[in-house]
């Protein structure tokens, strides 16, 4: 017979609540009558020890967190900047938490690295402030990114990979996600976040959302490179009409380093339908149309509902098309940045890390590493 396991009542209704599962969901995944479920919330009887370790897998709490007398308190290990509304949200959910714990435990992993390895500081962190001219820092990161002429000449797509490849070469560590802690079951919302910084002089990390259209994603790259630049350290849902000032001034710097002002506004044709320069402009400065939409809607020339209703009707052709999760390589190196994984790899190669927590660290099976390594060094 089964050992009972006499956990808090309490604890499983806000653990169950916590990870936005309903009683019928959490009934359904652990194989038990809705009306036993709702006993064990209700105090009226306790489930076995076997079905409180399946309860707490199901919603990502550690088993002993069912035996708190109250639940623990918890907030986001990163400065808020996100509004919606013009409203700061209540809580974040506990996939955005746990990204970016991941993400933060990754960093110090790295940062340790560096340290070891006696790496200096880098410059351009925190090298600007938000009463810095817009244009100058732009610049700069135009510099640092090694963004030349010939960029001019590039598909969209190859421009995206080079403006990262750029970031990455510099020392930031580039990371982008549209699930939680590499959970297929567990999707981001972009309604709730498209990125977030972690400025630091050695190792300072971008996250950014790839459960957002992919069309959308190259601007919340530059806003949270912005971020770096001013030394600012925070989650942002990629909002004009924030409240925080460090938002409004990365939102005017992705704009002006995608779609210059003054070039945008001279061939900006107002006798045309509006949705009829998005096409011209984009091949211009070689980003997506919607880049284009923001940046007219940001200078003026188009309404915030003409845009939102763009975003979305994009946004939904991207979720339409499904697709699969793609090569695992790949996706692993995007999750975890190529800088990191190199860096954990070569740990690994001289034995001065074990093969499993390499593994663990980069979530990725310890038996393909040798092969994720081949991969990135192709």
């Amino acid at each position: 017979m089964s050992q009972t396991a006499y956990i808090n009542s309490a604890i499983l209704s806000w653990s169950r609540q916590r990870a936005g599962l309903s009683q019928e969901q959490v009934a359904k995944g652990l194989m038990v009558k809705l009306e036993k479920l709702k006993e064990w919330e209700d105090g009226q009887s306790l489930p076995s020890f076997n079905q409180a370790q399946k309860w707490a897998a199901l919603v990502h709490v550690p088993f002993g967190y069912l035996f708190l007398s109250t639940p623990p308190p918890e907030q986001l290990p990163l400065p808020d900047l996100r509004t919606v509304g013009g409203v700061f949200p209540d809580k974040p959910s506990l996939n955005l938490m746990d990204t970016v714990r991941d993400v933060l435990r990754k960093q110090d992993w790295y940062l340790e690295y560096l340290q070891d390895h006696e790496r200096s500081a880098l410059s351009f962190v925190g090298s600007f402030s938000i009463r810095s001219p817009i244009k100058e820092v732009v610049a700069d990161i135009r510099r640092v990114l090694g963004v030349t002429d010939s960029f001019a000449r590039m598909s969209y797509e190859d421009y995206v990979r080079a403006l990262v490849s750029g970031a990455e070469e510099a020392g930031i560590l580039v990371m982008r996600s549209g699930v939680a802690l590499g959970n297929t079951h567990r999707k981001l919302d972009v309604s709730e976040f498209r990125g977030f910084a972690i400025s630091h002089p050695m190792a300072p990390v971008v996250f950014i959302n790839s459960a957002d259209a992919p069309t959308a994603r190259l601007f919340t790259l530059m806003h949270e490179l912005a971020h770096i630049w001013i030394g600012s350290t925070g989650v942002s849902d990629g909002s004009s009409q924030g409240a925080r000032q460090e938002e409004a001034f990365c939102n005017a710097v992705a704009g002006e380093f995608l779609a210059p002002e003054d070039d945008f506004r001279a061939h900006w044709n107002s006798a045309l339908h509006w949705e009829e320069n998005l096409a011209p402009l984009a091949g211009r400065f070689r980003v997506s149309t919607l880049v284009i939409a923001r940046r007219a809607r940001d200078l003026g020339h188009i309404s915030s509902e003409q845009y939102g209703a763009y975003y979305r009707r994009v946004l939904q052709e991207y979720r339409d098309k499904g697709g699969s999760g793609g090569d695992y390589y790949r996706v692993a190196a995007i999750r975890n940045s190529t800088r990191l994984s190199k860096a954990v790899l070569a740990e690994a190669q001289s034995g001065r890390i074990l093969l499993r927590d390499a593994g663990k660290l980069l979530g990725v099976q310890p038996a393909k590493l040798k092969t994720y390594g081949m991969k990135l060094s192709a």
